[in-house]
């Protein structure tokens, strides 16, 4: 990109942005005109290919990326006249502790007569949730956990019988309905909360293991190895814990499969086949062959502040009543351990998720009279590091959660054109399905679809979810895979494509030649659900059979 192209961008002002002002006068009502389309598409633009550039470092958390991509935000919702979320802040604080894994170190496994030192990058990656300067593992006895779940309603316990507290267990990624396909075991194909990483994580420290691994396959995982390593390769943030994070784990990770085949071996047993058994009900852990764990992290601390920007549109009726549109402004920052490009831009993840909030801001700001409710928009930080800005939100809600309406959120936003199909990441979960449906039907040829990748777990890697887990409907839709010029394999051969070969990589650059016409369409949808939500009086609800259900029927009863 030219440098006078990229200082243009970045005195980029709102007042230099296309006006919605009179096309919005009231909520969409037929078709959207390509004039309206157009408008969106040069909008999101001009804030993707300034928050995706090189100037602002890959917006890491608690960096000078992210000073630079605060102050961006607070200026734009300034400009539009939005009143500040917290107070007479924009800002609202979240407390994190920042961990320098020294990677200089090797996985040490003995047992009787077998002994192998796995390598950091390629054979295994390894961190430590304490907050502490030193984690170590000294001959940690190894068990393989099967899919490490405990899930009473599902009559699935993979500890059962085993005692596992200061010993390493070996977890497989995903759950048993994804290994099976058996959709009377867990959810099928479609993966659950069970089958994310970080549960894994968090139930290997209640049950009080020492190390925690866990072995990589790409299908299951849905994504390749070099995005577990570009991940887990650079300073590793969480929120700061009173207690250093005393019951956590020693020692998390991940085992490359190469890795894992190489260590059942040494325990005398055949790895496909005991992979094969963990899936099936009744399986039971069981120790390696006596192989044990050793390794001594050295750890880097130190704690600092990273920002959620928040900004609002107070409702003139109903002000303690909250829509919230979300994103999340952060990406991985720059790694000094990659050689030539190791700026991770994250354009599509997810400046342009960001640019979509913006876009939604500056539409709602020029309407003729605020809505009856407050509209909220927030872009909170430290995704990529766990959904940890969403997380501090829902512990630390700026307004009160029984009474916030609904979340609709957007991360990676399509740039490849208008798509038939808007799919819905846990779709049939909530009443908001109906709201979008209802959107939909006024943009011809377009219709609403379960995601195409339910086993990829999308529904509990974004920061919708941490609205859901307290009981907030939330809405996480975008265009799918059905290209209207190009067709359904098209469209997937786009996405895969993405997914293996931009996803947090360094590949992941704006593009000024992107059509981002499809994410003005999606854009618009999002932007006529909040304004109906906006100004009614109901409360969207969870289907009676959703996990969330209970938590918002308490928010009711709070609410009368």
């Amino acid at each position: 990109m030219p440098l006078r192209f990229v200082f243009l961008l970045c005195i980029l002002t709102v007042a230099a942005l296309p006006s919605f002002a009179d096309k919005l006068a009231a909520p969409p009502a037929a078709a959207p005109d390509q004039e309206t389309i157009k408008l969106i598409a040069e909008t999101l633009h001009q804030h993707t290919a300034v928050l995706a550039s090189d100037a602002y470092g890959g917006r890491a958390p608690a960096t000078e990326g992210e000073a630079l991509t605060t102050a961006y935000l607070i200026r734009q919702f300034k400009a539009l006249g939005l009143a500040p979320g917290n107070g007479d802040s924009y800002l609202q604080q979240v407390p994190v502790t920042e961990l320098i894994i020294d990677a200089d170190t090797t996985l040490a496994l003995q047992g009787k007569n077998f002994s192998l030192e796995l390598e950091y990058g390629d054979q295994m990656v390894v961190s430590t949730e304490k907050q502490v300067a030193t984690t170590t593992l000294a001959d940690s006895e190894m068990v393989f956990v099967g899919y490490g779940i405990v899930a009473p309603e599902r009559n699935w316990n993979d500890y059962a019988g085993v005692d596992v507290r200061g010993k390493t267990v070996v977890i497989l990624v995903n759950d048993p309905g994804y290994a099976t396909q058996d959709e009377s075991l867990f959810n099928g194909n479609a993966m659950t909360w069970y089958g994310r990483w970080p549960y894994k994580y968090e139930e290997a420290a209640r049950q009080g293991a020492a190390g925690a691994l866990i072995v990589h396959e790409t299908g299951a995982a849905a994504y390749g190895w070099e995005v577990v390593y570009n991940s887990w390769s650079r300073p590793q943030i969480s929120l700061t814990a009173a207690n250093a994070n005393a019951d956590k784990s020693e020692v998390i990770g991940w085992l490359s499969q190469q890795s894992a085949r190489a260590l059942f071996a040494g325990a005398g047993l055949d790895y496909d086949a005991q992979v094969a058994a963990a899936a099936r009900p009744g399986f039971r852990a069981l120790t390696l062959g006596g192989i044990r764990a050793s390794i001594k992290l050295s750890n880097t601390v130190r704690t600092s502040e990273t920002n959620n920007v928040i900004a609002i549109l107070p409702g003139t009726e109903k002000p303690q009543e909250t829509i919230f549109y979300t994103a999340h402004w952060d990406h991985l920052g720059i790694n000094t351990k990659v050689e030539g490009d190791n700026i991770y831009n994250g354009a599509r993840d997810n400046a342009s998720g960001t640019a979509g909030l913006l876009a939604l801001a500056q539409m709602f700001s020029q309407l003729p009279r605020a809505p009856a409710r407050t509209v909220a928009f927030l872009a909170v930080t430290a995704e990529e590091s766990g959904l940890l800005g969403s997380q501090w939100y829902g512990e630390n809600p700026l307004f009160p959660l029984a009474t916030t309406v609904a979340n609709i959120n957007m991360d990676g936003l399509n740039e490849l054109g208008p798509m038939r199909d808007v799919v819905v990441f846990g779709y049939g979960n909530s009443e908001l399905d109906d709201y979008l449906r209802a959107a939909v039907a006024k943009q011809p040829g377009r219709y609403v679809a379960q995601e195409p990748h339910p086993e990829r777990g999308s529904y509990y890697r974004s920061d919708h979810f941490n609205f859901a887990r307290h009981g907030v409907p939330s809405l996480y839709a975008k265009s799918g895979e059905d290209s209207l010029a190009h067709g359904r394999e098209w469209g997937a051969k786009q996405s895969q494509d993405y997914v293996s070969q931009r996803y947090h990589s360094p590949e992941d650059e704006y593009n000024p030649d992107w059509d981002f016409s499809g994410a003005a369409l999606d854009i618009l949808l999002f932007f006529e659900i909040g304004f109906q939500l906006s100004g009614e009086s109901t409360y969207p609800n969870w289907h009676p059979d959703n996990e969330f259900r209970d938590i918002r029927d308490a928010s009711a009863a709070q609410r009368r």
